[in-house]
């Protein structure tokens, strides 16, 4: 059935920044928590997958991004249109159930069909999360706080792949090779995916119970169809084409290293995967969740001092921390000093992606925000975790050649990316402010 404007209670349900509100925001954080668990555990197993299934680091690439990203990107927008028209919890517990499952089944496979088939899966699950949750966030909180509580929101992912690192490499060290009836042999590094996928289906269970609260910021008398939801991006299509375009390339510079950064410290500089776990993990969760909520305040105080592209300047200003620090990661010789570079860099990542989903919502109508959300997602993922992790691996197999080379290839990946995302981020401003100004919703 269709979603109407006061089902489930209407405002009284969730009011606007109330106490059932934050309570819902936590309920989505988990969720996307582990969803990060479920897409990050791979890139602390490179080794152990390579020789369990003997492919290269350019398979393995394909495994962690274009798998992921192909059905998560293609599904997004029919996705965020379901989003736009029906219960929006429903939608989100269901996504949430099937990437639990295919997490799961990534612990079974035999060989790199079943695992690019697996993580094809999990895409799908996935890619019905975002779509409803900035959706949600949106009517929950109203347009000051909504940078800080997707912020909060978008902490996640940091919070999910430091966890990612930090408990795989537990598992790993703890857990056995093991025999089981019909399933056969499994390697620990299958353990982990079946130990962090098969838990996420209670937390589908927990979505199932959230209310869904009233939808605000309705443009009157508009259907939201896909035809009328690509008419409205192009009638403000400068805005939106290079804004969306900056993030996806900020999306490209932190997914070029964050894949490869465990194998860095594991092939390089000799850290067991305990160690890996231990300290890369801490360093993204604690610099990643940082970063993001940073991002959020900035944007919500520059936004209280007049700047009405508050959103924007947050990326420019992220783009500037990260991009030096970036550069340093691939080009330090020693472990540690790059660690702290990492954190850095990871810091500055995570800054403007609060700011950048408050931005697209504040310029879009309630009846396409879902669909909207869908086609930035679809942007930003096939640069980010399509291109990215595959665009470092090929500078180390087939520009420089040696894969003791990966430091270079993520600097190189890096200084290419940066750069562009900043200047077209520089571009955005003005186009956003006039879009922002022009808005009758």
């Amino acid at each position: 059935m269709q979603q109407t404007h006061g089902e489930q209670g209407g405002p009284s349900a969730a009011r606007q920044g109330g106490a059932y509100a934050w309570y819902a925001l936590g309920i989505l954080i988990i969720a996307y928590t582990f969803s990060y668990l479920d897409r990050q555990a791979l890139t602390l197993l490179v080794g152990p997958i390579r020789k369990s299934l003997d492919i290269s680091d350019t398979q393995l690439s394909l495994l962690h991004g274009f798998a992921f990203a192909i059905f998560y990107t293609v599904l997004g927008l029919p996705l965020g249109r379901l989003v736009d028209q029906h219960r929006r919890t429903t939608i989100i517990a269901a996504g949430v159930g099937v990437w639990s499952i295919m997490t799961a089944l990534c612990g079974l496979a035999k060989n790199f069909t079943h695992m690019f088939l697996a993580r094809v899966g999990v895409g799908v699950g996935e890619a019905s999360l975002s779509p409803g949750a900035y959706s949600l966030i949106s009517d929950y909180f109203p347009p000051r706080t909504r940078p800080v509580a997707l912020s909060l929101y978008l902490s996640a992912i940091y919070v999910g792949s430091g966890l990612a690192t930090i408990i795989g490499g537990t598992i790993i060290a703890i857990m056995p090779a093991m025999e089981l009836p019909v399933v056969g042999h499994l390697e620990p590094w299958q353990g982990v995916f079946i130990a962090i996928g098969l838990p996420g289906v209670l937390v589908a269970l927990w979505v199932m119970t959230m209310r869904e609260p009233a939808r605000t910021g309705k443009k009157a008398d508009m259907v939201p169809t896909i035809g009328a939801t690509m008419r409205y991006m192009a009638d403000n299509g400068r805005t939106y084409s290079v804004m969306i375009m900056g993030y996806a390339l900020l999306t490209l510079m932190w997914n070029c290293a964050i894949a490869w950064y465990p194998t860095l410290f594991m092939r390089v500089h000799g850290w067991s995967t305990t160690e890996v776990g231990t300290r890369f993990g801490l360093v993204i969760m604690v610099s990643g969740a940082l970063g993001v909520l940073c991002g959020g305040i900035l944007a919500t105080r520059l936004r209280d001092h007049g700047l009405k592209d508050s959103n924007i300047l947050v990326g420019i200003v992220a783009g500037l921390i990260a991009l030096p620090a970036g550069l340093a990661s691939g080009l330090l010789q020693d472990a540690w000093p790059i660690l702290a570079a990492v954190f850095v860099f990871q810091f500055g990542c995570a800054m403007p992606f609060g700011a950048a989903a408050a931005a697209l919502q504040d310029i879009t109508p309630n009846q396409m925000r879902g669909q909207v959300t869908a086609i930035y997602q679809f942007t930003t993922n096939m640069f980010g975790i399509g291109l990215g992790p595959t665009l470092t691996a090929l500078f180390t197999d087939h520009l420089f050649r040696d894969e003791m080379a990966l430091g270079s290839s993520l600097a190189l990946s890096i200084g290419i990316s940066g750069p562009v995302a900043l200047v077209l981020l520089w571009i955005a401003r003005g186009t956003y402010k006039r879009t922002l100004a022009s808005v009758d919703f």
